[in-house]
Formats: C-alpha cells, sequence, structure tokens
C-alpha cells in the first residue's frame, strides 16, 4: 500500500476531528434538541467533501442533527437517547443504485434462476427441473442467462424443446436485450420464416429461414404478449423480495427504470406505479427508498402526475423522469457502433428507436421540466444521444437539467470530455466489466475494446456526474463489488487490472454509489451524504480499518440504518 496515501487519509481524518468546533456547518447545534440515536466511537466516511471524516453523529426523527466529534455531539444526549457505540467499525452513506429494475429482479428471485450457470448441461437441467413442476400448459419463465460463461455459444429451441414439448418457455439473457424460446412458445406466438424483423429487432433463424427462438431486443414483442403477466399479488411480493435484498446490500436507496424494455408494453411501469409502489406507499410497505423513470413515449402522463404531485410523493417514493433506448447490448451485438464487430463484420448493433421521435420526445420532454434518461451502450449511441442533449439544451435555454446516459460503456476517442462539457450524467455500473473484458475483446477487438471500454477515470477527469448502479437483475446488487470492481478493475481469475489507467480511488468510487448517485437524481439535498438535516440512511461495515479498506476494497455490510432505524438484519425501533 501507498505509505504517503495511508499518512493523507489520517491526516484528513484527525484534521477533520480537531477542526469540528471552529466550522460552523457542523456545529450548528440546538441546545433544546435531544437525538433519538447518537453514534459513537466510529469511523465516518459523510461523502461530504467541506467535512468528510467525523467519529460521531446525532440523529432525531430520522434526520441528522450533527455529524463530528463526540465531545461535541455529546450535548445532545438526553434520558432517551439510544447510543451506539460501534468500536470503530466503519460507517458510509446508505448505498444508492442508479439504475435497476426492481420488480424485474424480484420477480426473477420467484422464477428460474440462470444467473451463473457455467455448461450447456446446467442450464437443461434447470429447465427441465422447472418443467418437472408445473403441470403441461403452464408456462416456465426465467432468466439471467450469458452465453459468455460456456464459450459463447447462443442457446437454440432445440436445446430444451424435448424436455419441454407441452410447456412454453421463456428465458431472458441476463442484459434483458435477448431472450430464448421454445418451439413452442415460437408457434404459439405465431412467429414463422415469413414473419419480419421489425425495427430494432432481430429474429434470430437458421439457414433455411426458420426461427432458432432467439429473439433480440424489438423482436421480443412477438412473444411477450403471450407470456403471462404476474398477477399484482406477486408483482407485491415481488417488491418486499427486492427491497429486503437490497437492504442486506446496504441499498437505502434505489432509481427503478421500470419493467419496459424494448418490445414491451410502456404501460407496464404505470401499472406497477398504481398497483404496487402506491399500494406500498399507503399501506407501510415500502421499506427502501425508490426514485421511479417512466418510458419517455409516456412524458406528457408523468409531466401531469407531477404538476398535480409534485416529485416527491412521500419519503420513500420519488417520481423522477424518463427513460429510453438508443441501443441494445454489447453480449446481444445490439449494441451501436461505429466499425463492425470483430465476431459478426455484417453487424454494427441496432438502433431500437427512431431518431426522429427520440429527438422530439425528448426535447418535449426538457422543455417540461422533467429529466430525461437514455440508454446507450455502442460508441456511435452514446455519441448520437450526446448529440441529442446538446441540440435540446441548445433550444430549450439554460438550466440545471441533469440530463442522463445509462451505462455509457463504450465511447469513442473524446466523448467522455464531452459528458463533462455538456454536464451529463455518466449512469454507470462497473460490475459489467467483470464479464465484459474478455467478451470486449472477443466482440470489438483487443484495441477497440482497451481504448473505449468503461472509461470512469476519464469520465471523472472531465468532470462529468459519474453515478454507479448495478442494473440488477442484470447484475447482482451489490455496491460493495461494484466500488471494489471500479477501484481494481481484476475480472475473475485475471491478476492485473483491464485498462488500469481507468481504476478509480476508494474515496471517487464510494461518492459515485453515494452523493453523486444523488445528484444524479436530484434527491442530493435529501440523501446522499450524512449531512446535517438530511435524512439518516448509513451503513455500517464490518472492517474497523479505513487504510484496508483503501487498500483493498473489501468489506461485508453488517447493518443498515434507514431514518435511523436498523432495517437490516433485524427492524429495530430507537
Amino acid at each position: 500500500m501507498n505509505k504517503p496515501l495511508l499518512l493523507s487519509s489520517f491526516l484528513v481524518f484527525i484534521l477533520s476531528i480537531l477542526l469540528l468546533p471552529h466550522l460552523s456547518k457542523w456545529s450548528k447545534l440546538k441546545v433544546a434538541e435531544v437525538a433519538d440515536l447518537l453514534v459513537t466511537n466510529a469511523f465516518i466516511y459523510t461523502s461530504d467533501p467541506s467535512f468528510p471524516f467525523a467519529n460521531s453523529m446525532a440523529i432525531k426523527n430520522g434526520r441528522i442533527l450533527g455529524v463530528g466529534n463526540y465531545s461535541v455531539l455529546q450535548e445532545l444526549e438526553g434520558s432517551t437517547t439510544h447510543k451506539l457505540n460501534l468500536e470503530g467499525k466503519i460507517v458510509v452513506p446508505g448505498f444508492i443504485d442508479s439504475h435497476l429494475h426492481l420488480l424485474y429482479g424480484g420477480l426473477q428471485m420467484m422464477q428460474v434462476e440462470l444467473h451463473g450457470v457455467r455448461t450447456k448441461q446446467e442450464f437443461v437441467m434447470k429447465i427441465e427441473a422447472a418443467v418437472k413442476s408445473k403441470r403441461e400448459g403452464i408456462w416456465v419463465v426465467g432468466g439471467g442467462w450469458n452465453n459468455d460463461l460456456w464459450g459463447g455459444e447462443l442457446p437454440m429451441a432445440n436445446w430444451i424443446d424435448d424436455i419441454s414439448p407441452q410447456n412454453p418457455v421463456w428465458l431472458s439473457r441476463m442484459d434483458g436485450h435477448m431472450g430464448l424460446a421454445n418451439s413452442l412458445a415460437i408457434k404459439m406466438a405465431g412467429i414463422t420464416k415469413e414473419t419480419k424483423d421489425p425495427l430494432g429487432g432481430t429474429i434470430v433463424r437458421w439457414a433455411d429461414g426458420e426461427p432458432t427462438g432467439l429473439l433480440i431486443d424489438a423482436a421480443k414483442k412477438f412473444i411477450l404478449p403471450s407470456v403471462p403477466e404476474p398477477t399484482i399479488d406477486e408483482r407485491r411480493e415481488a417488491l418486499l423480495r427486492a427491497s429486503n435484498y437490497a437492504l442486506t446490500k446496504g441499498v437505502t436507496t434505489v432509481v427503478d427504470m421500470g419493467r419496459y424494455v424494448p418490445g414491451s408494453s410502456a404501460e407496464l411501469p404505470w401499472e406497477d406505479f398504481t398497483d404496487v409502489y402506491k399500494w406500498a406507499n399507503t399501506s407501510g410497505n415500502m421499506i427502501i427508498r425508490v426514485c421511479l423513470f417512466f418510458p419517455l413515449e409516456t412524458w406528457s402522463r408523468l409531466y401531469d402526475l407531477v404538476q398535480k404531485t409534485g416529485h416527491v410523493v412521500s419519503q420513500w417514493l420519488y417520481l423522477g423522469g424518463v427513460k429510453a433506448f438508443l441501443d441494445g447490448s454489447l453480449g446481444s451485438n445490439s449494441a451501436l457502433f461505429y466499425e463492425p464487430y470483430a465476431d459478426d463484420p455484417d453487424s454494427y448493433g441496432l438502433q431500437v428507436v427512431d431518431l426522429d421521435d427520440l429527438i422530439n420526445m425528448t426535447a418535449l420532454s426538457d422543455k417540461s421540466g422533467l429529466q430525461v434518461a437514455i440508454h446507450a451502450i455502442g460508441d456511435m449511441a452514446n455519441d448520437l444521444i450526446l448529440d441529442v442533449y446538446d441540440s435540446v439544451a441548445s433550444e430549450n435555454g439554460e438550466r440545471d437539467r441533469r440530463l442522463r446516459i445509462e451505462h455509457a460503456q463504450h465511447l469513442a476517442p473524446g466523448s467522455a470530455t464531452r459528458f463533462g462539457k455538456q454536464g451529463v450524467v455518466a449512469s454507470v455500473q462497473p460490475v459489467h466489466l467483470l464479464d465484459d473484458a474478455i467478451s470486449a475483446e472477443k466482440k470489438l477487438g483487443k484495441e477497440r475494446a482497451e481504448h473505449g471500454s468503461y472509461l470512469f477515470h476519464s469520465l471523472l477527469a472531465s468532470h462529468s456526474l459519474l453515478a454507479f448502479g448495478s442494473d440488477w437483475p442484470v447484475a447482482d446488487i451489490d455496491p460493495l463489488n461494484n466500488i471494489r470492481a471500479a477501484v481494481t478493475r481484476i475480472p475473475p481469475a485475471w491478476e492485473t487490472p483491464w485498462i488500469p489507467s481507468e481504476c478509480l480511488t476508494l474515496n471517487n468510487a464510494l461518492d459515485a454509489h453515494t452523493i453523486l448517485a444523488a445528484r444524479a437524481c436530484f434527491l442530493d439535498k435529501e440523501i446522499g451524504s450524512l449531512s446535517p438535516g438530511k435524512l439518516a440512511d448509513f451503513v455500517v461495515l464490518s472492517t474497523n480499518s479505513w487504510e484496508k479498506f483503501i487498500a483493498e476494497a473489501f468489506a461485508s455490510i453488517e447493518a443498515t440504518y434507514i431514518g435511523g432505524v436498523k432495517a437490516y438484519p433485524a427492524k429495530t425501533a430507537v
């Protein structure tokens, strides 16, 4: 470990403690206030650059009264104050996952789970077991498979037809941009060799034109209407399962991009808002904070709702903005690039939406004051969105708009600088690089992959706002693993980092999962840092050594608190 770095961190901590009584921001303590909870003997990383470290924190009515030295904060202690001595453990703000699909993740926990499957045999065995557990005619639904884990061969309907002759099957790839149907499901959906590919989608075919069972992006629209929709009760159960799981990972707030993907109905997120989120909010079943994004094509509907209710439905539920797609994914060869895929020289990827429509809806949404987030993975897709955002900002005038690009995985030379210059949020998922390090080189070639993939340091250096998420269920909800991936960039079985110049410091990575993530969805006045007045969402880590944490970027979650109340491992009232 670099000794000057250790010394620097230690000096910052000591100076923070010594200067506390002299900093008015941190010493505005009301004598009459009595804290509900007083956290002591901790190593607190606040994610507030004006005062990054402290050893104690006072909380009342779910909000932070003060953060700093115990000698000052003990004035807030009363007979009803509960004291929490953390014996030197590290405390960080509650993690914010900037991009996931909460109900999809929860539903997948209730379906056939194919994450981590590494062989064709294991894939087939899992489907066979699921078929045997169901009556004839009942759909078998699941997802999470990643063909790169078993060498790259794509699954076909004939892998599973013999074991599922009476049960239609639909299995989404881990990225959600490709799915496999068995032959029975293909027949039920009416897909034949004469069925034409839709705009922004592909029916993968055999040489004779017959469908193989694989559907990419917009082509999924042919089969999704046939797949039974989960019931209201199943979706409510999915929310509870997903939320409880998030708490085990230290996640206290999520930005939910909903169940809308290319080929699906734009009504799904609105149904979930009505049937699930409003129910949970009014019935006391919200246990994490959720910021919702809705399909861009429904922007006027969201605008009308925000005009009536504002963006803040409650301290648990927020109306964020609108989301769209421009391209697909790298794993499905549908991310849009300037140059063709190395493993498919005839393909540059897919543009899954009409660009003129996208420009018009983005301009109207922005003019209405809504935040816009657009999915872009390939280098050409990212540049097209940057162009769209530049045009919209010029047309609609200056304001704090925080336009977002979701994923920003592969960038052309100079594009990282444009993010900072245009003030565009880069909403990224570092954990994806652990899988993509090998596949990116195979699909793009080594030079292209190493010059433009997951440019986190370059984005920060350009002063862009970098926010971390998981894209769950594409990857696991696990901020600590995400942070470690950004800091080390070492994929499994590798000994050295992939593109080491793009490694981040631990502090940068922590901020991207806390204060920057809050800023990326306009919630930085309420959450994201352990600052006086903000909601008291925080996480206790397993380690009591900041130096070791910096060196290894490794820890586990010991406890998760929301509003000063322990939510994991067990809820206890203060």
